[in-house]
């Protein structure tokens, strides 16, 4: 809408249509400037979305120099209206600005969570003063009740994004924003400030510049630049305007960001599909190509899709959105139409590709020329010489760390770990002496260029940074396993000055701890980076000899740490003893260590006052190096779990011996005897009772080694419901017993649950 030599166009930010009806408009106009919703201090930064390098979609990220964490972004997707203005400005020679606040006012008003320099037009109004009606709240929500429609986003569709006749659709808007602003009263402070500041900045392009002027804002903001207002009452609102140094540079964002379900007030629903909308404009045949798209996102999961029903899904959406009075059918009716003839009306199916489709897996991409943040510069190059490429949507690494591109891609994923830049999660370092593998699963999120900017006081490079905040971390460490896993990360992400800090301070606590939880637990962590220090070029015989220590001063405070515990205090150091006796055994340190560690657990085994559960699993674990014969074990558990042994203690001690090792009951015969007696001189309250406790005993086992068990303890023949078995010696309470027991290692619900 023009006025004054001066038009108005109100869009939808990040809205497709929009986009379209938008650059059709500029094209015709042909205007001088193009003036833009945005961070006016930004404005030399705006021609840089023209580079044939910058691979939407992207965010301009402003940040504080004294406060980085405090950052904002503005997004651009390939269909933001605001982006396409910027293309044809710079492609026609016509002069390009932002000309909202500058991002240091902004940030010194605070605006409210989730609100950007492109807030939606339905969004944008969140500081109302006195009392916020509906149609100040949600004005494109307004309109569509108005029109019979239950939301908002359904009425934009249709009348603006998928319109196949829109006509003067920004006059339109224009009016129907001017008749939803007349007598709202107040605004709040900030978009007051706003509206005046653009006022302003249009104004002074008037002057500046001989032929017509282009101003792209939010469609809420239309009537309030129109309206006349006074330089002095502007100015006046501006008058203590907030001033901060900020920096400002360009960020790779991704497609799933953009979406309102990711908390982003100015995002779409479903931005994969405004994607392919944009992509497809003036084809007839953009419901087709959706659901071949579909289709080929289903195919290469596994699925056999026909072209029939490829046609009847495409007729069926139709007929839908003829039903519904919706011009073409929208991605709902797709949707639907998908599910009831690809998906034989299994709505499960569809959950596996809607995210692929309605939210995409875009990740943009900065020009290299662009000025950057120092470690998000340095992020991009080591990205590059790792031949890693940011991903939206979660996809599996396999890393041979033998090899040098593979050591380089681990350090820098632990590096970045260590930023708290999760770019990388490490699913599987290997469990086994000799594995030099590591699985990772990588997801790209915009926030990491915020943790990355945040980061900038410990350094200027990726390398720097991460040792900088480990010492950090390291310094303020206080306890002896938190320091080990400490020191196993720097080691990891090959940080030698975090390195040589932590085994500092490791050896100075560790000489004055006399915690057992604590040394149990720094053992598994040091144990691994001298099991995979090979393949990590890492020293290790200085961590071996602390290691060592560790294991004997471990052993001897064992047998005093497992007397009286309570159940919480019991489980707790069960788990240290388990891991901490796999580590140790991985490890294989000297004969002498070994012998002081299993000399620990013996001595666990033989005090009276120590809690049955850590009794138990220290029985199980003498027993699996040798320590304990098969027949003395046997012996052991019969005593451990005989009538004459509170019930409450045997079942501690079956769980401590038992827990994680179940297989062991299926070729042992000597421990299954052992168990059938103490499970035969139970009464059925005390059995019952204790149904849940086998139940996670049984827990790890899988089909086969369930049905191994009960071959075992009921015959070849077994069968269920045990009932109809034979009674193997024992009398009836033993065939009650295992009779349930054979349904609960069976996976029959109904007990102990």
């Amino acid at each position: 809408m023009t006025q004054g030599g001066i038009s108005y166009f109100g869009i939808r930010h990040h809205g497709p249509g929009s986009a379209e009806s938008l650059v059709k408009a500029l094209q015709e106009l042909q205007p001088v400037a193009v003036l833009v919703e945005g961070p006016a201090d930004a404005s030399p930064l705006l021609p840089l979305l023209a580079s044939a390098d910058m691979k939407p979609p992207v965010a301009l990220l402003c940040y504080p120099e004294d406060d980085p964490a405090a950052t904002s972004f503005w997004p651009f997707a390939e269909f933001s209206p605001e982006y396409q203005a910027a293309l044809w400005a710079v492609a026609n020679k016509a002069a390009l600005r932002f000309i909202d606040l500058p991002s240091a006012a902004r940030l010194a008003e605070k605006a409210p969570e989730g609100s950007t320099g492109a807030d939606a037009a339905e969004a944008e109004v969140t500081e109302a003063q006195g009392e916020e009606t509906a149609r100040i709240q949600d004005p494109i929500g307004t309109l569509a009740r108005a029109a019979g429609y239950e939301d908002g986003e359904s009425w934009w569709s249709d009348i603006i994004e998928q319109n196949p006749d829109p006509g003067p659709i920004f006059a339109a808007i224009a009016d129907a924003m001017t008749t939803l602003r007349d007598g709202e009263g107040a605004i709040g402070k900030l978009e007051a400030m706003r509206e005046a500041h653009m006022r302003l900045e249009i104004a002074a392009a008037r002057k500046e510049f001989d032929g017509p002027l282009a101003v792209v804002c939010g469609a809420w903001h239309v009537p309030a630049l129109r309206t006349a207002h006074t330089q002095k009452s502007d100015q006046a609102l501006l008058k203590d305007i907030g001033r901060r140094k900020t920096t400002m540079t360009y960020a790779p964002w991704t497609g799933p960001r953009l979406a309102l379900g990711y908390g982003y007030g100015a995002g779409v629903v479903a931005p994969g599909w405004c994607k392919h909308l944009w992509q497809t404009r003036g084809q007839d045949d953009a419901s087709v190509l959706w659901l071949a798209r579909i289709a080929t996102v289903l195919r290469a999961k596994g699925h056999m899709i026909s072209t029939a029903s490829l046609i009847e899904a495409e007729r069926l959406a139709r007929a839908l959105a003829a039903i519904r009075e919706r011009p073409k059918p929208g991605f709902e009716e797709l949707r639907d139409a998908s599910i009831a003839a690809l998906f034989n009306g299994e709505a499960l199916l569809w959950k596996m590709v809607e995210a692929e489709l309605l939210l995409g897996a875009d990740v943009g991409e900065i020009p290299p020329d662009t000025p950057l943040a120092p470690l998000i510069d340095d992020l991009q190059r080591n990205q590059k010489a790792a031949r890693l490429k940011p991903e939206a949507l979660e996809r599996e690494l396999s890393i041979d760390l033998r090899s040098e591109s593979g050591l380089f891609r681990s350090t820098l994923l632990h590096r970045l770990n260590v930023l708290g830049v999760n770019w990388g999660r490490l699913t599987d370092v290997g469990r086994s002496r000799g594995t030099f593998r590591e699985r990772w699963m990588l997801a790209w999120q915009p926030e990491y260029a915020v943790r990355l900017v945040e980061n900038l006081i410990y350094g200027p490079t990726i390398e720097k940074a991460a040792n900088g905040r480990l010492v950090q971390m390291i310094g303020a460490a206080a306890t002896l396993d938190a320091l080990a896993a400490l020191v196993q990360s720097a080691i990891r992400a090959a940080l030698s000055e975090a390195s040589a800090a932590g085994l500092a301070a490791l050896e100075e606590k560790a000489a004055v701890s006399s915690e057992c939880l604590e040394i149990l637990a720094s053992v598994p962590p040091l144990a691994d980076i001298i099991r995979y220090g090979e393949a990590r070029k890492t020293e290790t015989e200085r961590l071996a000899g602390l290691l060592e220590r560790l294991i004997i001063e471990g052993a001897i405070a064992l047998p005093y740490a497992a007397r009286d515990l309570d159940a919480q205090a019991a489980a707790a150091l069960m788990a240290a003893l388990r891991k901490a006796d796999e580590a140790i055994r991985l490890v294989e340190p000297d004969e002498h260590v070994l012998e002081a560690w299993r000399g620990g657990l013996s001595a666990v085994l033989d005090s009276s006052r120590s809690t049955a559960l850590v009794a138990g699993c220290a029985a199980h674990l003498l027993y699996e190096v040798g320590r304990l014969s098969a027949g003395a074990t046997a012996d052991l558990l019969a005593k451990r779990l005989s009538p004459g042994t509170p019930v409450i203690d045997a079942a501690a001690f079956f769980e401590g011996f038992f827990s994680g090792a179940g297989q062991r009951l299926i070729y042992d015969e000597g421990l299954r005897g052992a168990v059938d007696a103490w499970l035969a001189s139970l009464d059925e309250e005390a059995f019952v009772a204790h149904l849940p406790l086998l139940r996670r005993v049984f827990s790890n086992l899988d089909s086969m080694e369930r049905r191994r068990l009960i071959e075992a303890v009921l015959g070849r023949r077994a069968s269920l419901p045990a009932g109809l078995m034979p009674a193997p010696d024992g009398g009836e309470a033993w065939r009650r017993h295992f009779g349930i027991i054979g349904k609960l290692l069976a996976g029959e619900p109904g007990h102990g649950r």
